[in-house]
């Protein structure tokens, strides 16, 4: 078996993926958490199964701890034990001075005490503003909406094992990153 990577991937849970809304969406959630209807990106379980085999896997969400916590024993494969499971609580409260608005930062460098540097860390997340101060190790997903023909885990995976044996993942640059071709 090939060996697996020394890089940490951390994915976010709502809109990357799974979706939550307060209505069913026209087919069956695949699952309910309090009053949402939960559904799962296509292929989410296996992707994780698969990328695991790879890469040490976290989960990093601005939702409540609880939520996140609930969300990932419905999501995550049984045989895959993340590095972390993280919700709000580690995250930081940044205000935008423009809008005069608050949202909740992931900031990667809380990572280091579990054993990475920031060259090993990458971040999956449909929404920029959460990882601003980690710019050069974010990858922007298209947001998931709940839409059952979504296909974009099958283009991610091809694309996250081009890092299996990169230096610093910070150096590469990731805009695009679905014109890969591998």
């Amino acid at each position: 078996m090939e060996s697996k990577s020394d890089k940490l991937i951390i994915f976010d849970l709502d809109e990357t993926l799974i979706h939550a809304n307060g209505a069913e969406l026209g087919y069956p959630a695949h699952f309910m958490f309090d009053a949402y209807y939960v559904y799962e990106r296509p292929g989410v379980r296996s992707f994780l199964s698969d990328i695991a085999r790879h890469f040490t896997i976290g989960i990093w969400s601005s939702a409540s701890d609880d939520y996140v916590a609930e969300i990932v024993d419905h999501i995550m494969p049984a045989t895959i034990e993340p590095l972390v499971v993280w919700g709000r609580s580690k995250c930081t409260m940044k205000r935008d001075y423009e809008y005069d608005t608050y949202y909740y930062e992931k900031r990667l460098d809380k990572l280091k005490k579990k054993g990475f540097r920031l060259e090993q860390i990458l971040i999956v997340d449909d929404s920029p503003e959460k990882a601003r101060t980690n710019y050069g190790n974010a990858v922007y997903i298209k947001e998931f909406t709940g839409d059952g023909n979504d296909k974009e885990l099958q283009f991610l995976f091809n694309y996250l094992l081009t890092f299996k044996t990169t230096a610093n993942v910070r150096t590469v640059e990731k805009r695009g990153w679905r014109n890969f071709s591998s």
